[in-house]
């Protein structure tokens, strides 16, 4: 075996940057899909594309466990040079993610149907909604296969492939969203019609990118692709990863639901506030999954110093960038908050909580490196058990502060859960560190 790369800051960077602008990108299409479809002058389109999308999301992010699990086994394999693993990895993080999205074009119908059951709309935007998921939903398998490809991409330490990527989906989305909607008059449809090009150009792209672990024939070997134990295994870490993940997700909805209480005002100002959160999980995700990828190769190798050192650097930079956001939070975020809304009410009541998410990155900094580090050493178990306690944790502080401190009580509670997540799993890490090499 052939001596391991050095963990150092620089490489750090190299997979973090280019994880941080691809993340960056993302905002810009959302704004411009609803720019697009808002020069059609009528508020039905707006609503249907913007529902329409929300569901699908919500419907592909069941398999976002597979990002993150192909990233843990891949970075393993290709820190001890098992080359074919790491080709088969890919292959069946492929033959999922194509499945899945078999599944929701088979289930569409039932899918979308229970949809607006739980999230009515007008009759108008629900009829174009479900054109727009009707034709955008074909590239289900797409989509869904990049989650194994990106997953894949990180464990290489190849982001800047996982930025090619991005780039391309997100500026033919754009350029085809002008053509298809201003300039053919498609309309709602154009916009799906966009969307369904790019992510099938997006696989195409990603599939050109991995190519080397098509290049012998370990790929498309079906009896170690199907082995029972490692398919067992891949199944444990990625059920494990989505029960942590659904249980993270009930934190954000309780959260938003509970805030509806207090009235629209303070339920706009949640929401104003939470664009901050999502600001700080773009810059977070770069040195999260930079710890993904170096401490499952670390791993991989049984380098229990290598480890030590990815683990620390990584979450050194995810300090760095949790404490600068939070500086540019103190400084800008009255005049972020301006921009995002033009009502004084809200403006004034989004500020008496600004505090809180000025708190955010320094609160949630180990949550966030963290979940990396046990990400890349596949030790979801903990991942599983901690989020669960996490979230009990996170359910007594709401039900004990917000009879008290309204609001404000609900926004403690949220910081709580951060604060949570990182001392829980932070208990658990001299146990992972131990059990290498």
């Amino acid at each position: 075996m052939a001596e391991p790369r050095p963990v150092t800051h620089r490489r750090i960077l190299a997979v973090a940057g280019p994880i941080v602008l691809s993340n960056a990108t993302v905002p810009i299409l959302g704004a411009v899909d609803t720019g697009v479809v808002g020069q059609m002058g009528e508020a039905a389109p707006i609503g249907a594309v913007g529902v329409g999308a929300i569901i699908l999301t919500a419907l592909y992010w069941v398999f976002g466990f597979l990002r993150m699990g192909t990233t843990g086994f891949a970075s393993q394999a290709l820190g001890r040079e098992d080359m074919d693993e790491g080709a088969a990895i890919l292959t069946r993080g492929l033959a999922i993610g194509l499945a899945g999205g078999l599944a929701i074009i088979a289930l569409q119908w039932p899918l979308f149907a229970g949809a607006f059951l739980v999230s009515p709309a007008s009759h108008e935007v629900e009829a174009l909604a479900r054109q727009y998921m009707g034709l955008r939903v074909w590239s289900a398998p797409a989509l869904i296969s990049l989650y194994a490809i990106t997953g894949w991409l990180i464990a290489a330490e190849r982001t800047r492939g996982v930025f090619a990527i991005q780039v391309l989906m997100n500026g033919l989305n754009i350029v085809l969203d002008l053509w298809f909607v201003l300039g053919l008059g498609w309309g709602v449809r154009g916009v799906a019609a966009a969307t369904f090009i790019a992510e099938w150009s997006g696989l195409a792209l990603g599939l050109w990118l991995c190519r080397d672990a098509f290049g012998g024939t370990a790929w498309r070997d079906m009896g170690r692709v199907l082995d029972p134990a490692k398919l067992r295994r891949f199944a444990q870490v990625n059920g494990d990863i989505l029960i942590r993940s659904l249980l993270l997700q009930a934190i954000f909805v309780s959260f938003l639901l509970a805030g509806a209480r207090f009235g629209d005002v303070k339920l706009a100002a949640n929401q104003i506030l939470l664009q901050f959160l999502e600001i700080t999980a773009f810059a977070m995700d770069g040195f999260a999954f930079a710890a993904e990828a170096i401490v499952g190769s670390a791993l991989g190798r049984g380098r229990r110093d290598l480890f030590r050192r990815g683990a620390a650097l990584a979450s050194l930079w995810g300090a760095v960038t949790g404490l600068f956001l939070a500086v540019l939070f103190l400084t800008t975020g009255g005049w972020i908050i301006d921009v995002m809304t033009t009502a004084p009410l809200v403006r004034e009541e989004a500020r008496a909580y600004l505090p809180y998410m000025i708190a955010a990155p320094i609160f949630g900094c180990a949550a966030w490196m963290l979940d990396g580090i046990f990400i890349g050493a596949t030790r979801t178990g903990d991942m599983r058990n901690m989020m669960g306690l996490s979230f009990a944790i996170y359910v007594v502080a709401a039900l004990l502060l917000v009879p008290i401190f309204d609001n404000h009580g609900l926004w403690i509670a949220f910081l709580v859960s951060f604060i949570a997540r990182g001392v829980t799993l932070g208990l658990r890490y001299p146990g992972l560190e131990r059990s290498i090499g």
